[in-house]
């Protein structure tokens, strides 16, 4: 990578950590204000939009420092949509849209992105079956992925620095791969990741705990919006290993998004239903605090970004045996924190079974009693969290 280019990204850095604190002050003068509920983390009123100053500082990197290292369709194509999401995500800080209007936004942006910058999965290569052209189905899958990958990181910034932090992560893991590893000529893919990474890097120190300013949906959706478009620049002609990397590096916002549709259909509830059983609330409510909650979830999110630079150095009989053994680990770490919920636990409850079959009548009746207890704390759990539900609604 030129020096300029890195002298760039510095710039960037310091371009957004500059321009945070007066999108701070322009927040609360246009009410983008996230005021203190039952739902939030928050004790007093906090700014939103700061992901007015990642996008400004991105798009000023892009324009003015980086100008010939960006194609001109691509440039202005991407643009083009970052400005809808963006609009989405600042009316939606200021007047608070519904879930459907916000998917209008974001399918408009993805629309948008499509047609004008070319951003699209045009053939998927399966292995021992070949490569297949996915004719009119481009677009569907196309904006199924940019709609589940801006909402799954829209969904996990309920703590000060965590959306940011993961999105960090996945970002440079995502740059490292695409410039080392996957074959594509796209070079300027890369430095648009990178320049991401750096705007959101200066805005980190005002947005981790404790914070003085938010991503709001301004930021969360510009994000999410920015890394489903690059991790797509890298797919048009998709094969399994292009396609299981940036799903690998997105696991934490991804598991916390499918474990919670899965979670809301089960309870009988809309998808679209806020709750407080997302991964950052589990782990609070198991007792780690605000801070330790977010190192935690950077934890698992750079052991996922681990795993996805596997994939490329290994042979497909390796990928799929660790897409297996990930997705088995993965279980059990859903089932143990109760993201699902307390009382779904089917492959912890076999393994029970199992290791209770081949154990002592004395250790059987103590994992017996064990299980009781634990089923009676449940139980008392729940009738406090449906008592907690009714007062606040």
């Amino acid at each position: 990578m030129r020096f300029e280019i890195i002298v760039s990204l510095f710039a960037t850095a310091i371009i957004s950590a500059v321009l945070t604190p007066f999108v701070r002050r322009l927040a609360f003068k246009v009410g983008a204000v996230d005021e203190p509920t039952a739902r939030r983390v928050n004790k007093i009123p906090m700014p939103t939009m700061g992901g007015l100053a990642i996008f400004l500082a991105f798009n000023f990197a892009i324009f003015f420092l980086l100008r010939d290292q960006i194609p001109t369709r691509q440039l202005w194509g991407i643009f083009g949509g970052e400005c809808l999401i963006v609009l989405t995500g600042i009316i939606d800080d200021i007047f608070v849209l519904k879930p459907y209007q916000k998917m209008i936004g974001i399918s408009l942006a993805a629309i948008e992105v499509f047609i004008f910058a070319g951003v699209r999965m045009t053939t998927l290569t399966i292995p021992f079956v070949g490569t297949i052209g996915l004719g009119w189905l481009s677009f569907p899958i196309t904006y199924l992925w940019i709609a589940a990958i801006t909402n799954a990181i829209n969904l996990i910034d309920g703590l000060d620095g965590l959306a940011t932090g993961v999105s960090i992560i996945a970002l440079f893991t995502t740059g490292v791969t695409g410039l080392f590893f996957l074959p594509t000529p796209n070079v300027y893919t890369v430095i648009m990741i990178f320049t991401l990474a750096a705007a959101e890097i200066g805005f980190l120190p005002y947005n981790f705990f404790p914070a003085r300013i938010y991503l709001g949906d301004t930021g969360a959706l510009f994000i999410g919006f920015m890394i489903s478009v690059f991790s797509l620049s890298g797919l048009k002609n998709a094969t399994f290993i292009s396609v299981i990397i940036p799903v690998m590096i997105l696991g934490v916002p991804i598991t916390d998004t499918v474990f919670a549709m899965l979670r809301r259909i089960l309870n009988k509830e809309s998808i679209s239903h806020a709750d407080k059983r997302h991964l950052h609330h589990r782990l609070m409510q198991m007792g780690l605090t605000h801070r330790q909650t977010v190192f935690v979830i950077y934890g698992i999110s750079l052991i996922f970004s681990f795993i996805a630079l596997l994939y490329p150095i290994s042979p497909i009989w390796g990928s799929v045996l660790l897409t297996i053994g990930i997705l088995i680990g993965l279980e059990l770490f859903v089932e143990a924190i109760g993201l699902v919920g307390r009382d779904r636990r089917p492959f912890l409850n076999w393994i029970q079974k199992i290791v209770t079959s081949t154990t002592s009548k004395e250790a059987s009746d103590r994992l017996e009693n064990e299980r009781e207890k634990r089923e009676i704390r449940h139980m008392k759990q729940k009738q406090m969290d449906k008592k907690n539900k009714k007062n606040q609604d």
